[in-house]
Parts: structure tokens; sequence; C-alpha cells
């Protein structure tokens, strides 16, 4: 045994896998007299729900074991776990798998069974080390990650906080738009980022003059024009965060139109990605039923026979299809309460 043997800064769990009870035996009470925190398993089998119902940091894992062998449950823990650190033991090193297989299932490295385990501590002290720089890093990122979103619901609350009839538009957009997207039967990723993206449709409205966001009159060209530039200063502003990746394309197309005549990039009907399809219907729809400075709320039956008349040139008809049938499922009364409580009970809610 080596002599350093001083009690781990941080907490390393370890899951020693082998169909001799003797060997885990024996790992386990040689790595916890070290500090760490080390489960037994004898079936090959039951290890791969361990993984997956637990929190591993690392597994000692016997390769020729019965029903299957160590590089077949390695190959199922892959598909859902990619972080696990794997260190494969051997009887002989002849025994092991080809280079090419320890490669392609992200395995840390092989041990050759002995009386000593000198060298697998040594694989195992190499694991911790790329384990705690890994979440160093994460932490990091996770900090960077918070800041970031902090810095830009601040933004989206100063956009919306500017304008008190535009309050709480983009929660509302972002609420019906994931609804419409679960009608559509999208799957939960794409709902989850097409309410992500909702949230933050009309971001980029930051750098819109408060003489042209709050003007109570119809807008010239030019003022009409710094508008429409909107979509694509807020595709810049979320593209400095890796995470917000998905949404850009959703915040860039989410005033573009079936029929080529949207902006800013005058995209037709394939062109646009679904999420910002979703968007564009949840958006009108809001904005036609709330009251402006320069108007008031068209109400539910104006705003519905809209959409139906945009259908097909401004709007997606999947969409819309979907969005009357959530609306008819739910009745007219219960759908503005539940995506425009922001009138629900006015007079424009008739």
């Amino acid at each position: 045994m080596r002599k350093s043997k001083a009690k781990l800064p941080v907490q390393i769990s370890i899951l020693t896998v082998d169909d001799d009870p003797i060997i885990t035996s024996t790992i386990k009470n040689y790595f916890e007299r070290s500090g760490y925190d080390v489960d037994i398993e004898n079936d090959p089998v039951a290890a791969i729900e361990r993984v997956r119902n637990g929190k591993y940091d690392i597994m000692l894992l016997d390769f020729l074991m019965s029903p299957i062998c160590g590089d077949q449950v390695v190959e199922e823990i892959r598909k859902f776990n990619k972080d696990l650190f794997i260190v494969l033991l051997t009887g002989h090193k002849s025994m092991a798998p080809p280079v090419k297989t320890i490669r392609q299932l992200d395995i840390q490295g092989y041990y050759e069974k002995d009386d000593r385990f000198d060298q697998l501590e040594l694989w195992v002290e190499s694991c911790v080390k790329s384990i705690k720089q890994l979440r160093t890093i994460r932490a990091y990122q996770e900090d960077i990650s918070k800041a970031y979103m902090q810095t830009i619901d601040t933004l989206r609350y100063v956009v919306e906080t500017r304008d008190s009839e535009t309050r709480g538009h983009s929660e509302r957009v972002s609420r019906l738009a994931a609804a419409i997207a679960e009608e559509m039967g999208l799957g939960i990723d794409d709902v989850e980022m097409i309410r992500t993206a909702g949230l933050f449709h009309d971001i980029g409205k930051v750098g819109v003059p408060d003489s042209i966001l709050l003007k109570n009159g119809p807008l010239t060209s030019d003022e009409f024009g710094q508008i429409k530039q909107h979509p694509s200063v807020g595709e810049k502003m979320l593209s400095t965060y890796s995470p917000f990746s998905k949404l850009l394309p959703i915040v860039r197309g989410h005033h573009e139109r079936l029929d080529g005549r949207g902006y800013p990039d005058g995209l037709v009907d394939a062109e646009i990605c679904i999420g910002a399809k979703v968007i564009a219907v949840a958006d009108s729809f809001d904005a036609m039923v709330s009251n402006r400075t320069y108007r008031k709320g068209l109400g539910i039956d104006k705003a519905t026979d809209e959409l139906l008349k945009c259908k097909g040139g401004q709007f997606d008809p999947d969409v819309v299809d979907a969005f009357f049938r959530l609306m008819n499922r739910l009745g007219k009364e219960e759908f503005m309460k539940t995506y425009c409580e922001h009138i629900c009970g006015s007079e424009d809610a008739e």
C-alpha cells in the first residue's frame, strides 16, 4: 500500500464491480482507508442500474464476468452516462479488449490484477485529478451562466417596464407558445426551447428608443425600420451565451412570414424554423388582444378571425390549427383566463 493516505479534500464515490466477492471486498477495504466512498456490485447487469440510479464518480470494472463482460457493461452505461470515469480490471494484459474498443467506449484505462493495488491507486488518483478539474470548470460555468441569465432577465424586464401596456407580454407568449407546441406533438426538448425563446423573443427591443417604442400613433418608415432590427439585435445579444445557440433562429425569425414578406431576412415557409412559426402566432395573438397606446385590444373573436385570415400567408397552417384545437378544448373563457389574464374580465375579452 502506498504511504500517502491523507483524507480526500473532495468527496469521491467509487463503484467496484466484479463477479468475485472477494475481489470487490478487498478493493473496497483498500480504497476506503484512503477516504473514498466505495460500493460493491457483483452482478454486472445490476451494476448498470446502480449507475443509472446512483451518483458515482469512478467505476472499477472487471472485464471477464458472467452473464456479460465489462465492455458490454460500459457500452450500456455510455448510452446514458458520459461522465463516469471507468478503469477496466483484467486478469492478464492479453485478455484486455483492443485499444480501439477502449477509446470508443471512453474507458480511462485498464489495470492488470495483482496482489498490490499501487498501480490501480495511481489510475484512481489520475481520475480524481480530472474530476476535480471538471468540477471546478462546471462550478465556474454555472456562476457565469447565472450571472448572464440575471443580466438577460434584467434587460428583458427593462424592455417591458418601459411600456406598462406590454408588461408581461413575453411571459404570456412563452406560456402560449409552449402550449401550442405541445398541442402540435413536438418533443419535450423542442417545447422547452420554444418556451425559453418566448421569454426572450423581444430582448432586442432594448435598443429601440422610447420615442419609437412608446409612440402614440403610426410609425414612419424609418421608425419602423428601427423596430424591424430588434430580432437581429436580440439574436446577437443571445449569441454570446452558448446554451442559447438553439434559440437564435427562433428569436431572429419570429417576425418572418410564410409568404416571404416578413423581416429581417424575408424567409419563406420551409426556411423558417418551426419554433419561430409557433412564436409568431403566440406573439401576434397576444399583441392583438392587448391594449396599446394607439388602439384598444381587438378582443378574442377579431383576433382569431385575423389568425384565420392570415393562415397560409403570414402564419403556418399547422400552428394555427393547433392554436384553435387548444382554444376549442379549453373554451374561449378558460383559454383567455389561462393565456391572457391581463385582459380577462375586461370588455376586450369579449
